[in-house]
């Protein structure tokens, strides 16, 4: 019986599907994706990704201590969103520690506050929020309206009792900062800055290397006595131009358009793009002397972009996450870049506060940059 129906030939096309299953074997990066993507996607979304976030980091500015605002403290905490780190002297540097992102909340409890409550004069209590990012402090703050009830009914008792079973004794007041319309574009837009320059800057630095090796003009690059990184960063330099043209495209577009407030200096804004760029290129460069082919450059690409989405705090909050997870996030450049362009644009925060973010990314760069150097060194031998 022939092989061949109609001109197909089993044998051949048999051949062909070997032949793939061959090259599959022997591009181990390729196999190491097909393998290592779906597994990294399913612990960072079953394991990592938390929509809810829990014992957020509160201060406390206790201008009154007494048994019912220690009670007040306390149900908070019960309630597993709050989680007391600190009682800050003044209002003052308790704000502060919320524009530095060092706490989520700060509740302000006034002085004379428990003597207002027994009076019957239904005194209020502030409790600030940071919500830059609406998804992190939402559920809280939608569990504080029951507080009130509880504590009163654990605490007003005896001749006190009255004031526990009618109108509330004392309110909480929400203050929702630097986002007051819970707007997701405003938390949204200055992330994608981030974002769209990990995602191309990686890209385009990845396939330098690679493409001149699979052009054959590697050799000629190798034979020349340029140093390695004279090459590496000569690679970069040209991609850090075009990187500060997409953060200018970007900006422009999250003011004209989505309304973005610009509360801090525009200065300080280029400077950490600035290293953010150059720390996204020594990946991209990192990944190009590391990969053989543009496909496996590519494949290396997307395998580092997939945490950075997820473990930036760019799409999930990241003070939901487990511990593992933000000690991950704290090593990627994007986590310290997000935190930098939302403090700047929507906290006024400027040069003072650039280099408690900036020099993670600096250190991210120099070891990327010195394995770049050093598997570049080995295609000289």
């Amino acid at each position: 019986m022939k092989a061949a129906i109609d001109g197909f030939c089993f044998s051949r096309w048999w051949s062909m599907v070997r032949k793939e299953f061959l090259q599959l074997r022997r591009d181990r990066v390729t196999f190491a994706m097909i393998v290592g993507l779906p597994i990294m996607q399913l612990i960072l979304f079953g394991y990592a990704i938390n929509t809810d976030p829990k014992h957020l980091p509160t201060a406390v500015v206790m201008a009154d201590d007494s048994d019912l605002t220690r009670s007040l403290v306390s149900v908070m905490e019960q309630t597993g969103y709050f989680q007391i780190t600190r009682t800050m002297p003044d209002e003052a540097s308790a704000k502060e520690a919320l524009r530095r992102g060092e706490v989520q909340f700060v509740l302000n409890i006034p002085a004379d506050f428990t003597r207002e409550v027994l009076r019957g004069h239904r005194p209020a209590v502030l409790l600030e929020a940071d919500a830059s990012d609406p998804s992190a402090t939402g559920n809280s703050l939608a569990a504080v309206p029951s507080l009130v009830q509880q504590v009163a009914v654990r605490d007003l008792k005896g001749p006190y009792a009255a004031l526990a079973g009618g109108q509330a004794p004392f309110d909480i007041l929400p203050q929702r900062l630097y986002n007051p319309e819970g707007l997701t574009q405003v938390n949204i837009v200055p992330g994608l800055m981030g974002v769209i320059l990990t995602m191309t800057m990686v890209m385009m630095t990845g396939l330098a290397i690679t493409r001149e090796r699979e052009r054959g003009t590697m050799e000629n690059l190798l034979a020349t006595p340029v140093k390695p990184i004279e090459v590496m960063t000569g690679k970069i330099v040209p991609y850090i131009a075009i990187g500060l043209i997409q953060a200018t495209l970007i900006l422009v577009a999250a003011l004209l358009i989505f309304s973005v407030p610009v509360h801090g200096s525009l200065t300080a804004l280029y400077a950490a793009a600035l290293i953010f760029i150059a720390a996204n290129l020594s990946v991209g460069i990192t990944l190009s002397s590391l990969a053989q082919n543009q496909l496996q450059a590519v494949q290396l690409a997307f395998f580092y972009f997939l945490p950075n989405i997820l473990l930036s705090g760019f799409m999930f909050p990241f003070r939901g996450m487990p511990g593992w997870a933000q000690a991950i996030g704290s090593a990627l450049p994007l986590t310290h870049f997000n935190r930098l362009i939302r403090g700047i644009l929507l906290k006024g925060n400027g040069w003072g506060d650039l280099w408690t973010e900036s020099w993670p990314m600096l250190l991210f760069a120099a070891i990327v940059m010195t394995v770049a150097v050093k598997f570049y060194r080995k295609t000289l031998d």
